[in-house]
């Protein structure tokens, strides 16, 4: 009596349990890769559609400013227009040829940008409940060594004022620690 070969030891029954062809594997992970691209490029698309806030738009003036003098060797003066609610960056004669705008958009009509002295023994006075500084600077400068004028921001919108602290060796924000004294949340 001779045994006939089942159907469980042929070899095509045999290749069909080995897994996933190379092809296979490689249509799944492009899949999975156009995937990621589309989710990816829609994340960043949504992030650039907010609205610039006049925020936004001081810092981003700022790093441009820098980038200009340590680009051109030169210094260049930034300051704010507060009729057309837009900032100035020209070089540092303050001539008017060459003069690039950053304008805020959709200021409103009570926005109030003012570039303040760090020099002790600026004074300040109580608006409305709001400390408010009145030793202000017209225009601050970026040197071509990558530094600027010591200087702080101040934004007043909309019954709030802001301070910005400025780091005059790197033209960033300033890092403060955070307060101990703070209560936890």
């Amino acid at each position: 009596m001779s045994a006939s070969p089942g159907p469980s030891s042929s070899p095509f029954r045999r290749a069909a349990c080995r897994g996933f062809t190379l092809l296979e594997v490689l249509l799944a992970l492009a899949i999975i890769a156009l995937i990621a691209s589309v989710l990816v490029g829609g994340s960043a698309s949504l992030l650039s559609d907010r609205a610039l806030t006049p925020t936004d738009v001081f810092w981003k003036t700022v790093q441009e400013c820098r980038k200009a003098a340590l680009k051109t060797g030169t210094d260049v003066r930034l300051a704010f227009e507060p009729k057309d609610k837009k900032f100035l960056v020209s070089d540092a004669s303050g001539r008017e040829a060459g003069t690039q705008e950053y304008p805020i958009p959709s200021p409103g009509d009570d926005l109030v940008f003012t570039f303040l002295t760090t020099q002790k023994g600026a004074s300040m006075i109580l608006l409305g409940g709001v400390a408010v500084e009145t030793q202000t600077l017209p225009f601050v400068t970026f040197y071509s060594d990558g530094t600027c004028t010591p200087f702080r921001a101040q934004i007043q919108r909309n019954g709030g004022v802001t301070a910005l602290a400025i780091d005059p060796w790197t033209c960033a924000a300033v890092l403060t620690p955070a307060d101990p004294n703070a209560p936890s949340p």
